[in-house]
């Protein structure tokens, strides 16, 4: 995501910028980008907790076979992120080193953050959007053509409203209550994140005390929010971010929840919790100077029992679980729990 234009005010409050390209990919074209098998290359780190939700919902509604992937490394420097991760540096579909190639493709001036994920128009090298809460969406309702059979339905029309409400409190309190709190640029500000954080996170545990998932009785897209920073929680934003009123794997309700969702297909299976520590502990220089990574925490309790069946619900409701995922695509073995 946004690494440069996110700043602290005169009060020492995180502000991020949320102002993204806003173009769509839609079934009808109506922005010029009709929905197109093999057009487009959805661009991620697996570090980014924004660009994991892509990774997620991409797999879950199986479009491997329409929409391509491509994987940045877990640093970035100052001016983009990088395709460190393939022979010699260069994706080797859009054949750019740096995912900056194709903002400036489209927008020469392009003077804002070069944020992941992003999704470019391959034809053209020209990056299309990087609106990471719009991306999701239109990969559920715009994208359906091309949804593999059984796919969940992760933004059902019934429950659209509410789906919205909780992922809005989700975004503002918890994705990027994190970020407040470990980019606090005043003790008050800190201060103020933190409770905010640690009530969002109180009255999550009560709406999944009784209840398996978020909204309704199968996963939907608030879940997907969810889930990406609760995985980044212990590893990172406990300690480097200062969120340490206590670890998620000591919240009675959140955990469970959490280990329950890692254990689905299409979830756990996209967290690389090496990449993870490597890009907030070696990135954010201002945060942790020495730029060491810390060797723990034991991530195998991820894998243990949750029980969180016996709240009812069915994970993909009348579908099924996605096909393990593809060589190329999956997270090596010793970087996962």
């Amino acid at each position: 995501m946004a690494y440069v234009a996110d700043k602290s005010d005169s009060g020492g409050e995180f502000n991020r910028d949320t102002k993204y390209i806003s173009t769509r990919i839609t079934a009808d074209g109506r922005d010029g980008y009709p929905v197109e098998s093999g057009r487009y290359r959805l661009v991620v780190a697996r570090a980014c907790p924004w660009a994991n939700r892509t990774i997620i919902v991409r797999r879950l509604l199986g479009l491997e076979d329409a929409l391509s992937i491509g994987f940045c490394g877990p640093t970035h420097d100052e001016d983009s992120w990088t395709f460190d991760l393939d022979p010699d540096g260069v994706d080797p579909v859009l054949g750019i080193p740096q995912l900056k190639d194709a903002y400036l493709k489209r927008y020469p001036d392009y003077d804002k953050g070069i944020t992941v994920p992003a999704i470019v128009d391959v034809p053209t090298g020209e990056v299309v959007t990087n609106d990471f809460p719009q991306i999701t969406l239109d990969f559920s309702t715009e994208w359906t053509k091309y949804h593999r059979d059984g796919a969940p339905d992760l933004y059902p029309d019934r429950l659209r409203d509410e789906i919205d409400e909780v992922a809005q409190r989700v975004y503002t309190e918890v994705n990027n209550g994190v970020y407040r709190c470990g980019f606090a640029g005043s003790q008050d500000a800190y201060e103020k994140a933190y409770d905010r954080l640690f009530a969002a996170l109180d009255w999550l545990s009560d709406r999944l005390a009784n209840q398996r998932y978020l909204v309704g009785e199968t996963i939907t897209e608030a879940d997907v929010r969810l889930f990406t920073t609760l995985a980044r929680f212990d590893p990172v934003y406990h300690g480097h971010f200062k969120c340490n009123r206590c670890k998620l794997a000591e919240l009675p309700v959140l955990w469970p929840y959490a280990r329950d969702l890692f254990q689905t297909p299409g979830f756990g299976d996209t967290i690389d919790f090496v990449q993870i520590k490597q890009h907030y502990y070696l990135v954010h220089t201002d945060i942790n100077p020495t730029q060491i990574v810390p060797k723990g925490p034991d991530l195998s309790n991820w894998l243990t029992t949750h029980s969180r069946e016996t709240l009812g619900g069915k994970p993909f409701g009348d579908g099924t679980p996605p096909a393990p995922p593809r060589q190329g695509e999956r997270v090596p073995q010793a970087h996962s729990a």
